[in-house]
């Protein structure tokens, strides 16, 4: 096992794709620090579908990423930082842009002063391709203008900035990673797939705001595979690298893939408040990942509809029991 021995820490390891990684690494034989953020329920996120033994066998740590003691305290002592702590709903970044920014700008430069500081190996930092904002090319490369078309697109800019000015102002052994909408098991119905295939097991209506829109999904594994790839990869020191799978489809289809994949007929009702403003939606995102490709030596090895199955498979089995309908910021 590869990373046996080695200790990692993963910020924002309750979301969707920090409790994949924590999944991951721990299985690669990695002493893995979980950071989350502090709760009165003492709730560890989404680590709690981990089996129990490997949940057991993380150092769990809570906190907040706008402290930079905790900050601190959180980076010593480890090899690796994956750094996918952040603020993430879109509509969420409308009404609370300063929190967000707080959140994922301040956060970011905490976790940078401690990997600094810290003298730590490496530091994985997980960026968006909403970056890029509606493309301007039919596959986005790494050179694609960077347009904050929204509170959070801005925030993970600057949180991006960050992260390459350590490396050229103090030397911080950083790569930046973009994923292109990754998806899967336990990712929350704020997303859009959750959103069409918890509706779709409980009634035939799905309520959607575009249909329009374009996106590279990519799985969740796929995502993992590229950061833990990132972390040991020669010569990526200050890069800024994409993963996606280079090709699209709209949410609409998605609809119709589901459907398919029930054997129903799905209709839609288009409700206002789930439309995003126009100048702020981001209309269009394909990848290029031919720089994963050749200085990660990453492929994506899962196709949507063989993922799309494994995200039915598992809102079947931890079904939602009420307000499937309901719109999620």
């Amino acid at each position: 096992m590869r990373w046996k021995g080695r200790k990692a820490l993963v910020t924002g390891a309750g979301g969707f794709i920090g409790s994949h990684l924590c999944e991951q690494l721990l299985r690669e034989g990695a002493e893995v620090r979980a950071f989350v953020r502090y709760n009165s329920r003492n709730d560890p996120g989404l680590l709690g579908y981990l089996d129990r033994a490997l949940f057991c066998s993380l150092d769990l740590q809570t906190g907040d990423l706008r402290d930079a003691g905790a900050m601190q305290r959180a980076v010593h002592g480890v090899d690796v930082v994956f750094h996918l702590g952040a603020l993430i709903g879109i509509p969420y970044s409308y009404r609370n842009p300063r929190e967000v920014v707080d959140t994922n700008v301040m956060g970011t430069l905490n976790i940078l002063e401690a990997v600094r500081q810290h003298e730590v190996q490496r530091i994985v930092h997980t960026s968006t391709s909403e970056v890029y904002g509606t493309a301007r090319m039919e596959r986005i490369h790494e050179g694609h203008p960077l347009h904050g078309q929204s509170p959070y697109s801005a925030s993970k800019i600057g949180a991006d900035k960050l992260v390459e000015s350590y490396v050229r102002s103090f030397g911080v052994n950083a790569v930046t990673i973009r994923p292109f909408n990754t998806y899967g098991p336990r990712q929350s119905r704020r997303a859009l797939i959750p959103t069409i295939v918890s509706q779709a097991l409980q009634g035939s209506t799905i309520k959607m705001g575009s249909l329009d829109t374009v996106r590279d999904f990519t799985y969740v594994t796929d995502t993992v595979a590229g950061m833990v790839a990132a972390a040991v990869a020669n010569d990526v020191i200050g890069e800024e690298i994409n993963l996606g799978t280079d090709s699209e489809i709209s949410s609409g289809e998605v609809v119709r893939l589901v459907g398919a994949l029930l054997n129903r007929e799905l209709k839609v009702e288009i409700q206002s408040d789930r439309i995003r403003p126009s100048a702020s939606e981001v209309q269009r995102l394909r990848s290029d990942n031919s720089k994963a490709a050749t200085q990660l030596g990453w492929k994506p090895a899962i196709s949507f509809e063989e993922g799309l199955r494994n995200v039915i498979a598992w809102f079947v089995a931890n079904p939602v029991t009420k307000g499937v309908d309901q719109y999620e910021v």
